[in-house]
């Protein structure tokens, strides 16, 4: 019976290919919808979490749980950057090397005194008197000094070395009673920034050799305890990071909100000072950007402080290419002008793929005639058709989908580069052309329109004049990539400038490629 059915004469085996057929269309126009939705949802994302202004820290003010106006402040200048010491705290850390606005005529600060934030480094005891946020200290050469009634002497001395700030507290015992002082620091800011798509942002611990952190809606519901024998805590910006480091074991490190500001706090196990002794206790605070070169120096004093920075999915990808980056900017001097450099080098990279797939349009283009005849001789018998199609493809040795391979080659690059482009500080106010931030969006639109317009001119040199007819499966999946441009175009306009720079230079490259392989298919 089944032989029968199957023989050539019958309907069965005509059944059996239209099925075929109709999975492979269903196959395609779900791959093209899901493809279509996930362009939808990222552009509502570019939309709704795109990059705001560049904000160092909120704008809320809150009163010092202590008064300290009466503790004398001074200022220390360092080659990297510059902070005030007020007692026990330190606050308004300004970066030389980082502008605040593209005027150029303020520096980045971080933990501005003005907004209440700080941070403050002490120590605890409970059998014995110690410095207090609006104790005064004595100043004695570097160092500031300050006895308690019983005879202790605590001495701070403070250096700079980069970003890094290391803050020793030496403890003399000058009493006839031993004394246990534990350390502890907290760090204070205000409301989070807004949030930025694609980059972390909000308080960091690095607690038993792992990098934790929660975001600051998290943080608004509950707070967070890690206990470890040694790490840092802090927050973290799209830019800037601000962790502090107690050295010394069995810490209990916390980040929570406290009224209207952030705090991020860790305290260490006491330390036993016995009758005419002396312990020093050393921290590191740094202040500065999250570059990942920076980082690498502040790391021997900081451990774990450079595996901060989160280059995401691909970052397998994206560390080499903000490496690459970097070092085409070194000698060009221009970011625009690198991005467009880079952007060369990795389609010459991949030109053996997407060669053979542009040889294989180049073959469909070819081939049209003959498809335009199966399609009107097997107008009636869609299954004969979808047979004798798939005949002259494999025939051809090609496949009508063979065009999606340079798209899908560079959909890992696509999202490395973004993550590159969002988390590099150089790159924070880079100049090109018009655009006064590769890192931010384009505000005339004039890039996207452009990367729309070579995306079209692409797609048409890549189709067949015929493509399109019919509702056979390829035919849909023609119609489906002449709308790309379009739901592009809408995608990249709140995406970062040199993203959108990136893409459109990528498809200038492929319209030239395209024709090359025309040019010499046609020898």
């Amino acid at each position: 019976m089944v032989k029968y059915l199957d023989n050539k004469p019958s309907g069965f085996r005509q059944w059996n290919a239209a099925r075929d057929g109709e999975n492979k269309k269903s196959w395609l126009s779900s791959f093209l919808w899901w493809f279509a939705i996930f362009v939808a949802c990222w552009w509502l994302i570019g939309i709704w979490m795109r990059p705001a202004a560049d904000k160092n820290v909120a704008t809320t003010d809150a009163p010092a749980p202590m008064d300290i106006s009466a503790v004398p402040v001074s200022e220390i200048s360092a080659d990297k950057i510059k902070y005030d010491v007020q007692g026990l705290r330190v606050s308004n850390v300004s970066l030389n090397d980082f502008v605040a606005n593209a005027a150029g005529d303020a520096r980045v600060v971080l933990l501005p005194a003005d907004q209440g934030a700080f941070t403050e480094v002490g120590l605890l005891s409970q059998n014995t008197i110690v410095p207090a946020a609006n104790t005064k200290w004595n100043v004695a050469g570097d160092d500031m000094v300050w006895r308690n009634s019983a005879g202790v002497e605590f001495r701070r001395n403070i250096t700079t070395d980069g970003y890094v700030i290391t803050l020793a507290d030496t403890v003399k015992n000058n009493s006839a009673a031993a004394v246990a002082v534990a350390p502890y620091a907290r760090m204070v800011r205000s409301d989070a920034d807004a949030a930025t798509a694609g980059v972390y942002t909000g308080p960091i611990a690095y607690a038993n050799n792992d990098v934790e952190h929660e975001s600051w809606r998290a943080l608004n519901k509950k707070s967070y305890a890690y206990t470890t024998t040694n790490g840092f805590v802090g927050f973290a910006d799209q830019y800037w990071e601000t962790v502090v480091s107690v050295d010394r074991p069995d810490q209990t490190m916390r980040t929570k909100k406290s009224a209207d500001k952030y705090e991020a706090d860790t305290a260490a196990a006491a330390v036993t000072i016995a009758p005419g002794d002396t312990a020093t206790i050393v921290t590191h605070l740094f202040a500065g950007p999250r570059d990942q070169s920076v980082l690498n120096g502040a790391a021997p004093k900081i451990a774990g402080i450079n595996k901060t920075v989160d280059y995401g999915w691909f970052w397998f990808l994206a560390r080499p290419m903000l490496w690459l980056l970097n070092a085409i900017h070194s000698v060009v001097m221009n970011y625009g002008i690198a991005i467009i450099i880079m952007t060369i080098l990795l389609r010459l990279l991949m030109w053996p793929l997407t060669r053979k797939s542009y040889t294989s349009m180049v073959a469909m283009q070819k081939m049209q005639p003959e498809i335009a005849r199966i399609q009107k001789l097997y107008a009636n018998d869609k299954a004969r058709m979808q047979m004798e199609m798939m005949r002259v493809y494999q025939a051809n040795k090609t496949s009508p989908m063979s065009g999606c391979l340079p798209m899908l080659l560079q959909i890992p690059i696509f999202f490395a580069l973004y993550k590159a482009l969002l988390i590099s500080v150089p790159m924070r106010g880079a100049h090109f052309l018009w655009i006064r931030d590769l890192a931010a969006m384009d505000p005339y639109f004039i890039l996207p329109v452009l990367m729309g317009a070579t995306m079209w001119l692409q797609s048409y040199l890549q189709t067949p004049k015929s493509a399109g007819a019919g509702n056979d499966a390829v035919a849909q999946s023609m119609r489906m990539m002449k709308w790309m441009p379009v739901l592009f175009t809408i995608l990249f306009a709140w995406m970062p400038a040199g993203l959108v720079l990136y893409w459109t230079v990528s498809n200038l490259f492929g319209i030239g490629q395209m024709w090359l392989i025309k040019k010499r298919s046609a020898k």
